[in-house]
């Protein structure tokens, strides 16, 4: 894709676009204001980025390169929710993805483009990207209201409750969840950004896995479970079947308080994924008796991956919120789903316009810094490669980025957004970079 609009494949994304629309405007006026049953929304969302020359002595396999380039990435959801019976419902949600991203997806462990994730292919392909059932369950007392939402009907529940969730959808719907960092279609474009760096959480090429969520809500406590299926082999669309040997657990525990009356949220995740990756210093050894490249893909067996990662959001006005976020994970193993970052550190800022009379418009800045386990270091430096990065050589510094952003409202659907990202040492190489990224989204949403 070398521009903002599809061309050849415009008229596949325009019309998924103007059908939804239609279908849920339709259904909307059939049912009325009361249609309860029935929950439906739609979005679609459009990237672009380009990039500055760069100092680059060297390139690899997987590095960025260091000439002009202006891919573009789309998708467009449909969200479609039926209640099943009393506080039960299901939900489904077809997305079509297409187009790419810098450098095929490739040479940033922290990627600028949150929403590629989605991509798995540049060519148009509708997918069933969410397909599960939740059942809620109230333990009495307080009540709280719910909004209608994408995936959420407006109800009334109990502030104490718990909800069970089974099927197909991503990790990061209930953990990780952060106001004001965490969805790359409305905030911040970085995937360090849209979740903890460090948080190897298991997912297909495209995001989405298989498996169960329990979620328990006290007053100022939450505690999530949630056991999933991993991918057969690393970055992979298929999951591996095999749920003796293959899984992944994640726990997390959130506090919600208030600081000088404004409100704020602590949350604390530990996971641990068990697949068939391989070891970094193995492969490291091997290559070095036999006189090769090292390999991580030679070395696979069953084995475990664990790490932490703390979330931090605060509000400290009505229209200024900050957030940080630090992650840690053991970096012996393959990284496997998300991207290969073992260490990772982010803060920020978010402000409404209020103060300029644009209340729905929204800046954001953010610092971000990256690191890998000495294993992972010494497995790139001598020439071996991940499924993101890998520039045949590493002199290695830490992945340094800082990001801002603009949202500007245009109607009430519809938003432009305006980014800029400076990448100091990419893939954690300080031979090669800075490099700035430039990039325009557009994103509709009802």
């Amino acid at each position: 894709m070398k521009t903002l609009f599809f061309k050849k494949n415009t008229p596949l994304f325009l019309i998924l676009t103007i059908f939804s629309i239609g279908v849920i405007s339709a259904h909307a006026e059939e049912n009325g204001p009361d249609h309860s049953d029935w929950n439906e929304h739609f979005q679609a969302t459009s990237i672009t980025q380009t990039h500055n020359a760069f100092h680059s002595p060297y390139s690899g396999a997987l590095s960025v390169t260091p000439t002009y380039e202006v891919p573009t990435s789309g998708t467009a959801t449909l969200f479609i929710g039926h209640k099943l019976w009393k506080d039960a419902y299901a939900f489904t949600n077809p997305e079509e993805s297409m187009g790419g991203g810098i450098a095929q997806t490739h040479g940033i462990a922290a990627f600028p483009n949150g929403e590629i994730y989605r991509v798995d292919d540049p060519s148009p392909k509708t997918n069933l990207s969410r397909l599960f059932i939740e059942q809620d369950f109230g333990l009495g007392g307080e009540k709280e209201k719910l909004e209608d939402d994408i995936n959420q009907f407006a109800r009334s529940v109990d502030v104490e409750r718990v909800i069970l969730v089974a099927g197909k959808f991503s990790l990061n719907d209930y953990l990780d969840q952060n106001a004001y960092s965490h969805d790359p279609r409305t905030q911040f474009f970085n995937w360090a950004l849209m979740d903890t760096g460090a948080w190897d959480y298991s997912a297909d090429t495209r995001g989405y896995t298989w498996g169960i969520v329990t979620e328990l809500h006290l007053t100022n406590w939450s505690y999530r479970v949630a056991l999933v299926q991993v991918p057969k082999i690393a970055n992979g669309m298929m999951l591996d079947g095999d749920l003796t040997r293959a899984h992944s657990e994640n726990l997390e525990v959130e506090y919600r308080h208030k600081f000088s009356n404004h409100p704020g949220r602590v949350r604390l995740l530990g996971y641990m994924n068990q697949a068939d990756m391989g070891n970094y210093r193995l492969a490291i050894d091997q290559a070095a008796a036999n006189h090769v490249t090292p390999d991580i893909t030679q070395t696979r067996s069953y084995s475990t991956k664990y790490g932490f990662a703390l979330n931090i959001e605060q509000e400290l006005t009505p229209d200024l919120g900050l957030f940080s976020r630090i992650g840690w994970n053991d970096g012996a193993t393959e990284t496997w789903a998300f991207t290969e970052i073992d260490r990772s550190f982010s803060v920020g800022l978010s402000l409404k316009g209020t103060r300029w009379h644009r209340a729905d418009d929204v800046f954001g800045f953010a610092i971000i810094v990256d690191g890998l386990s000495k294993d992972h270091e010494d497995y790139l430096a001598a020439g071996g490669l991940g499924f993101i990065i890998g520039d045949g050589a590493l002199n290695y510094a830490p992945e340094e980025i800082i990001e801002t952003y603009y949202s500007y409202q245009l109607i009430k659907p519809l938003s432009l957004t305006l980014d800029l990202q400076g990448v100091n040492h990419p893939a954690y190489n300080a031979d090669r970079g800075p490099l700035a990224i430039y990039g325009l989204r557009v994103h509709y949403e009802i």
